[in-house]
C-alpha cells in the first residue's frame, strides 16, 4: 500500500471535545428546538448548556439563546417536558448523586426538583399528559431504595405515590402514569409485582431465580396487560405479552434465536408497537407496522452508507430529530419533516474529524480455549499493512454490558496513531443469550481473562499483532481486566493503563454505593463471596499479587467515583512503589467514574499518548 494512503495524524482535542452543538431535541409543539453547546459562564472553561432555538416546520427562527448556565460540569441530557419546561440532571464531582432541574423555556427560571444533599434521584415517568407533575425515584428517605413521588415541575411541590418496603429495584408505570408494576428482589430471586390500581397493594404476579429476566417493558394500551422482555424457558431475551390473571402464559410476540432482544419502541400517537431492536454484529431492526418501516426506508434512501437513528419527535410524529452515523463518523443531524419526505441538516457532530482518514470496525469471531465462540471488533490503522502492528487490546466495562459497531473516538485516536484495536465481548457480556452470560460467573481473572488472552493468541495467528508490541487498555471492569492481565499473563503485554478499574474484589464489594446493597447477594454469586470463595477472590484480586507485575502500568482515578473507589487504585499504586517499581498516576478530584470535563479528558489521553508511543516504540 503506498505511503499517500496513510491517514494523516490529526490533533488529539480533536477527537474528545465536546461538539460544536448535539443533543437535538423537539418540543412536543414541534415549535422549539433544543440542542447543546460549550458555554462560558463567569469566566470558568467552558460546559456543554442547554440552548432554544425557535421553529417554523423545519426551519429556524431567530437566534438562539442560552437556557442554563451550568460552569461546574457538562450537563449529559435533557429533553423538552411539554412545550414550556426542560428537564435535566446534573451531579456534583462525578458523584453520581444525581439532582433532577426544570428549567423555564421562556424565563430561564431553574427549578431544582431534588435539592437534597447525597440523594440520587431520576426520572421515572414524564407524564406526557400531566402538563404540571412528573415522576421522579429517589433515595431521600432511604439511601438503600427509592420511593417514587409526583412532583410539581414549576414549585417542586412533591409527593408520594409508591413507597419501597426495602425490596423493590424497579417500578414500572402504566399508560396513564399510575404505578402499576414493580421488580424486587431478596439477593438471588426476583419477583415482578402488579396491582390494578393504585389503591391496591401490589401483588406478586411471577418469581424466578434472578439469572432468568422478566422486566416490564411497557403495558398494553388498554392498560390492561403486561408487556415483557422475558428469558423464561428460553436462552434468549424475547418480546411476550401476559395477562395478569394468567401470569405464567406468555404470549411470543417476536423473539430472534441468534441473540437477546435488546428494546422495543411504540407510537403513543397511533397507539402501535412500532419497532424492535436486536445486535448481532450491528443493530438489526424489526419492524411491527408499516408506517414505521416506510419511515425508516424513506431515512435510508436519502442518507446511503449511514444508519439511522431517530432521536426526537414532535407529539405529532410528523417531525424528528434524525441521527445518520456509522463506524466512521459520529456523523450529522437532521430535521425531518414527514409530511414532505424532507430533510434539513441541523449539524455535523465533529466536523473537524473527516470520516475519509478513518478506520473501519471490523466484526471478528474466535474460539474461546474451552470452546464458546467470542464475538468482538478489531479495527486496523488506515492505510497500513495489516501485518506486525501494535495493537491496544481494549476490554470493555461491566463485565455485564458489551461492545458494539459505531463510532468510538477512543478506537479511531488509538487507530490514528497507528495502533490496532481489539474489542472482545468476553463471556458474561450482555445480549449473547443466559448460558454465555452466565458463563462468567465466578470467572472473573479466571475463565473472562482466558477469552481476553485467547484473543490475543488469535490475533497474534493472524500475524496480525506484533507479540512484542501489545498492550491493555480498559476502564471500570476493563481497568480490573487490564490489571489481571499484567498480574496473570505477566509477559503478554508491554503496557497497561487502568482507568477507574477494580483491583481488589474483597474492598471493591465493600465500598458499593447504598443503592446496590439490595443487590449485593446477587453480585457475590456472580463475582464471589467474600467468606465462601475467600480463596478464589485473593487469587484472582490483582492488588493481593503486585508482586506480579513487572509491566509498565498508567493508572487515572476519580477521586469521587462511587463504584470503583478511589482507595481500589491507590493500594495498587501504593504496593508498586513500595517495591520500587515506578507507576503513572492521575487523580482527578472533580470526576467520578471516569473524566468528562474537556480538560481533564484532554490530559488524560494526551498522558496516555506519551505513555504508549514510549512502551510500543519499534
Amino acid at each position: 500500500m503506498s505511503v499517500a494512503s496513510v491517514a494523516p495524524q490529526l490533533p488529539l482535542r480533536d477527537f474528545f471535545r465536546n461538539p460544536e452543538q448535539a443533543a437535538f431535541r423537539l418540543s412536543d409543539d414541534g415549535r422549539t428546538l433544543g440542542f447543546m453547546k460549550p458555554a462560558s459562564v463567569d469566566g470558568q472553561p467552558a460546559r456543554m448548556n442547554i440552548f432554544v432555538q425557535a421553529l417554523d416546520g423545519s426551519s429556524l427562527v431567530g437566534e438562539a439563546r442560552q437556557l442554563t448556565q451550568e460552569s461546574a460540569r457538562d450537563i449529559a441530557g435533557y429533553f423538552f417536558k411539554g412545550n414550556d419546561v426542560v428537564l435535566f440532571q446534573k451531579d456534583f464531582g462525578g458523584d453520581e448523586n444525581f439532582h433532577v432541574l426544570a428549567v423555564n423555556v421562556h424565563t430561564g427560571k431553574v427549578t431544582d426538583l431534588t435539592p437534597f444533599e447525597q440523594v440520587r434521584a431520576g426520572i421515572e415517568d414524564d407524564l406526557e399528559d400531566d402538563p404540571d407533575h412528573i415522576l421522579i425515584g429517589h433515595n431521600h428517605r432511604n439511601p438503600e431504595v427509592f420511593d417514587v413521588y409526583r412532583v410539581n415541575i414549576h414549585t417542586g411541590e412533591a409527593v408520594r405515590v409508591a413507597e419501597n418496603p426495602g425490596n423493590i429495584v424497579g417500578w414500572a408505570t402504566d399508560h396513564a402514569g399510575k404505578v402499576r408494576a414493580a421488580t424486587t428482589t431478596d439477593g438471588l430471586h426476583t419477583s415482578l409485582l402488579y396491582r390494578d390500581s393504585e389503591a391496591e397493594e401490589f401483588r406478586p404476579l411471577i418469581t424466578t431465580d434472578y439469572r432468568t429476566s422478566v422486566s416490564p417493558a411497557f403495558f398494553s394500551f388498554d392498560n390492561q396487560q403486561l408487556y415483557l422482555m422475558s428469558n423464561r424457558g428460553r436462552d434468549k431475551v424475547a418480546f411476550v405479552r401476559i395477562d395478569p390473571a394468567q401470569p405464567d402464559v406468555e404470549e411470543l410476540i417476536y423473539s430472534t434465536e441468534e441473540v437477546d432482544l435488546a428494546s422495543v419502541a411504540y407510537s403513543s400517537k397511533r397507539k402501535v408497537i412500532t419497532v424492535a431492536a436486536y445486535e448481532t454484529d450491528k443493530v438489526q431492526l424489526h419492524f411491527f407496522d408499516d408506517n414505521s418501516r416506510a419511515l425508516y426506508d424513506k431515512l435510508k434512501a436519502q442518507l446511503p452508507g449511514y444508519e439511522v437513528s431517530l432521536q426526537s419527535h414532535n407529539k405529532d410524529e410528523t417531525l424528528f430529530v434524525v441521527a445518520a452515523h456509522n463506524d466512521r463518523t459520529a456523523g450529522s443531524r437532521y430535521l425531518y419533516d414527514a409530511s414532505s419526505d424532507s430533510l434539513t441538516k441541523l449539524a455535523d457532530i465533529n466536523p473537524l474529524i473527516p470520516e475519509a482518514e478513518m478506520a473501519q470496525m471490523q466484526p471478528i469471531h474466535y474460539t474461546s480455549r474451552d470452546g464458546l465462540t467470542i464475538h468482538g471488533y478489531l479495527t486496523l490503522p488506515k492505510g497500513v499493512d495489516p501485518k506486525n502492528l501494535p495493537i491496544i487490546v481494549n476490554p470493555h466495562g461491566g463485565p455485564w454490558a458489551r461492545d458494539s459497531w459505531g463510532y468510538n473516538p477512543e478506537v479511531q485516536f488509538l487507530a490514528n496513531r497507528g495502533y490496532g484495536v481489539l474489542q472482545i465481548n468476553f463471556r458474561s457480556s450482555t445480549g449473547y443469550g443466559r448460558a454465555f452470560w452466565e458463563a462468567g460467573f465466578g470467572q472473573w481473572g479466571l475463565a473472562m481473562q482466558d477469552d481476553i488472552t485467547d484473543g490475543v493468541a488469535w490475533l497474534i495467528e493472524q500475524g496480525v499483532a506484533d507479540p512484542k508490541r501489545i498492550a491493555i487498555y480498559g476502564a471500570s471492569y476493563g481497568g480490573y481486566a487490564t490489571l489481571a492481565g499484567i498480574t496473570f499473563t505477566p509477559d503478554l503485554y508491554a503496557a497497561a493503563v487502568d482507568y477507574v478499574g477494580v483491583s481488589n474484589l474483597f474492598t471493591f464489594m465493600g465500598t458499593i454505593p447504598p443503592y446496590w446493597k439490595p443487590m449485593l447477594t446477587m453480585m457475590q454469586d456472580m463475582v464471589g463471596d467474600p467468606v465462601k470463595n475467600k480463596d478464589r477472590l485473593t487469587a484472582t484480586s490483582p492488588a493481593l499479587h503486585v508482586d506480579k507485575i513487572t509491566t509498565p502500568l498508567f493508572i487515572a482515578q476519580g477521586a469521587q467515583d462511587p463504584r470503583v473507589n478511589k482507595a481500589e487504585s491507590d493500594q495498587v499504586v501504593e504496593a508498586l512503589r513500595q517495591r520500587g517499581v515506578e507507576v503513572e498516576y492521575m487523580v482527578k478530584d472533580n470526576e467520578g467514574h471516569g473524566f468528562h470535563n474537556d480538560e481533564n479528558k484532554f490530559e488524560f489521553y494526551e498522558a496516555m499518548e506519551r505513555f504508549l508511543a514510549q512502551h510500543l516504540a519499534r
